[in-house]
């Protein structure tokens, strides 16, 4: 099953202190808005979100059609197509896409241990 490009969302209480402590460790904004509380930054081929206020819980995110870079690939399972994988396996959805359209779209699960991971589809 290929989910596409990983991230870790995080849910930040302050998201300029973040930004600040992530710069420390190398990473750079890559694309989002500070001012809407949401930045994308990356260290090499490692990308983290920060988001405050958005996210209950810290998130694991996979992006179908997406490469790390966040070009579309020429290729990819479709979201809802992964859904459907996941439903079959008896994976209990937290929240589901609309399988009757196209483009973007996203589901959610919550593994063992609580964790939440986000499979949003941007294209």
């Amino acid at each position: 099953m290929e989910l596409g490009a990983f991230s870790i969302s995080l849910a930040v209480k302050d998201i300029k202190a973040s930004k600040a402590f992530y710069e420390k460790l190398g990473f750079k904004v890559f694309v989002g808005d500070i001012l809407q509380n949401w930045l994308i930054m990356k260290n090499g081929e490692h990308v983290i979100g920060l988001f405050q206020g958005m996210f209950e819980r810290n998130t694991l995110t996979f992006n179908p059609g997406w490469d790390s870079n966040a070009q579309k690939l020429d290729t990819f399972t479709d979201v809802r197509e992964l859904q459907k994988q996941m439903k079959a396996q008896a994976v209990e959805l937290i929240s589901e896409a609309d399988e009757s359209t196209t483009g973007p779209a996203s589901f959610m699960v919550m593994d063992p241990d609580g964790n939440p991971i986000l499979v949003d589809q941007h294209v």
